[in-house]
């Protein structure tokens, strides 16, 4: 029976048996002496697809100063062509409907793969918070352990202690006592 069985009631409030399976787990794992904490971006990023891959990467690139400032250059440069070079015989002349096709048709193909990428980062973020609760939850368990271990250190040395000012003390009154008599 180790400091950690011991204590298992004092940590959480309640029996072995009434424990949760992440106490329980977590309680297996400062047992073993075993560590809890992983690299979960690559315990993660092995689950994905190639879909899932390709989606964050357009959620990279769609969500970046980069993109931002290029098509905003596209823009200028469609314009500039359809009305200033090409005055009469423009492809897309003014108003631009043909370019705000394209655009409404990116928009359309790219908000929901951004959305995609945005539900697999809150999955990531939720599995990286489970994590980090058993890793807290372990230190935790492993502090109080080892405050248990020096409480029962410093309750011996006192008792010792204790056991010796007796001792000191029955000395002296024996010597005080024998020469009187």
């Amino acid at each position: 029976m180790s400091h950690l069985d011991d204590i298992t009631h004092t940590i959480f409030g309640r029996a072995n048996a009434q424990l949760s399976e992440v106490e329980r787990f977590v309680l297996d794992h400062a047992r073993q002496r075993r560590t809890l904490a992983q690299d979960l971006n690559a315990k993660f990023d092995e689950t994905q697809s190639r879909g899932d891959r390709l989606a964050d990467a357009i959620a990279r690139v769609g969500g970046s100063w980069g993109f931002i400032i290029a098509f905003g250059l596209f823009l200028v440069f469609w314009a500039v062509i359809n009305t200033v070079i090409l005055t009469r015989d423009a492809f897309d002349p003014y108003p631009f409907i043909f370019l705000n096709l394209i655009l409404s048709m990116l928009a359309a193909v790219q908000a929901p793969v951004i959305m995609m990428s945005q539900n697999r980062q809150a999955a990531k973020d939720r599995l990286s918070a489970s994590k980090d609760y058993e890793v807290n939850l372990k230190s935790e368990v492993e502090l109080i352990a080892l405050h248990h271990k020096i409480d029962t250190v410093l309750l011996r040395e006192i008792a010792e202690l204790r056991g010796e000012v007796t001792r000191l003390c029955n000395q002296l009154a024996a010597a005080g006592q024998s020469p009187d008599t």
